[in-house]
């Protein structure tokens, strides 16, 4: 098969989760070098021949994942590449990997790691996922600008404007809905936003909207799908006696709530819970749950296949 090198290559580091336990959290990432990830029909030597390409130039691979799926026949990688002590050719490597998938009939991509990328933030009453977005931006933890935050309301514009981040009001008018995701769009193509994240918004969007940014628009659903349909899903669970309850990050695709799933967040619900409990469990699962996917996603760790995704976790 085609995934003849370990999984991961680099040195561990390690974290407490929440409930004190040791955690693998893997390899820390330099900020500099190059990220190619890739997807195609699998076949014998295709990772020898992107380590013979990184080596070619002078180049360090400092981790590689990759995974062949039996039944489709399909190979998946994610390599990242660095220099080392400012050798190598990061520019002939670019032109090698790019002749190189173009012959192995891949689906690609190459990006430069110190180039950050920048999200657009879409929100509507519901704060707390935009919160924990803030939040590790503002300490570290995500790599990534965000330079506006876009609402149909006004309820987040204080707290986003503390941050010193632009914030626009788009409201949403049932009888002109084009107009306002036009604005919507605008807005992120003026922002160079690389990717939109929808931290509860509350909107159906429109299907131009999805395959305009299709692959880089990341969505919070407030269930582990397949979920409670229809409005106020933590009472259908609550009522139903539901002994799990959970979130879903996924890319947003035209078919609503039915796009590939990046990750996803449960918690027990014990027969004590009420629905304020329900509730409580549910903003912490989202949070959770958003943040991790939307790491992935920026980290380049997300290879879309179909209806689903291969993600190399870290």
């Amino acid at each position: 098969m085609a995934g003849d090198l370990p999984r991961i290559v680099g040195g561990p580091r390690h974290s407490l989760d929440s409930a004190g336990r040791g955690r693998y959290s893997g390899p820390r990432m330099s900020q500099t070098g190059l990220i190619f990830k890739m997807s195609c029909p699998d076949a014998i030597g295709l990772v020898a021949q992107v380590t013979s390409l990184i080596a070619g130039e002078g180049l360090n691979l400092a981790e590689v994942h990759t995974y062949s799926d039996v039944a489709t026949k399909w190979f998946f990688a994610r390599f990242r590449i660095e220099s080392m002590e400012g050798r190598g050719d990061f520019v002939r490597l670019e032109e090698g990997l790019s002749h190189f998938a173009a012959r192995v009939r891949a689906d690609w991509s190459l990006r430069r790691i110190e180039k950050r990328q920048r999200l657009a933030v879409l929100v509507s009453k519901e704060t707390h996922c935009l919160t924990e977005l803030l939040w590790r931006r503002k300490f570290g933890e995500l790599n990534a600008d965000i330079p506006l935050v876009i609402s149909n309301h006004t309820v987040c514009r204080e707290h986003v404007e503390a941050e010193g981040i632009p914030f626009h009001h788009v409201p949403v008018d049932p009888a002109n809905r084009e107009d306002s995701f036009r604005r919507v769009a605008s807005l992120c193509e003026e922002a160079q936003a690389t990717t939109i994240v929808l931290a509860r918004y509350m909107q159906i969007l429109p299907p131009w909207f999805c395959e305009q940014f299709a692959g880089s628009l990341i969505n919070i659903h407030h269930s582990f799908l397949p979920a409670f349909a229809g409005a106020d899903p933590y009472r259908q669970a609550f009522e139903r006696g539901v002994k799990l309850i959970g979130a879903t990050c996924h890319y947003a695709t035209e078919e609503l709530d039915a796009g590939p799933i990046i990750d996803q967040e449960v918690v027990r619900v014990e027969h004590f819970h009420d629905l304020a409990d329900l509730r409580r469990l549910g903003r912490d699962c989202e949070r959770l749950a958003l943040a991790r996917g939307l790491r992935y996603h920026l980290e380049d760790r997300v290879l879309i296949h179909g209806a689903k995704t291969v993600v190399f976790r870290d």
